[in-house]
């Protein structure tokens, strides 16, 4: 799933994110979701989180959906 839709992206589930300075190469840092940056409801580029260890960044895939 990807991290567009900011109805799918709540505090407390496992995600992949591309920080600013790896937008570049595309790689990819997995971490757990504490806060929603993004109040728009959706975002072409991924919605902006921070990670519980404080790392920001954009979604790009949702490894473990919300229940």
């Amino acid at each position: 799933m990807n991290g567009q839709n900011r109805k799918d992206v709540v505090p407390g589930i496992e995600v992949n994110i591309v920080l600013k300075q790896d937008q570049r190469s595309g790689k990819l840092t997995r971490g757990i979701v504490k806060d929603l940056l993004t109040n728009s409801p959706t975002h072409p580029h991924g919605i902006k989180v921070r990670l519980t260890d404080g790392q920001v960044g954009r979604v790009k895939e949702i490894l473990s959906p919300a229940r």
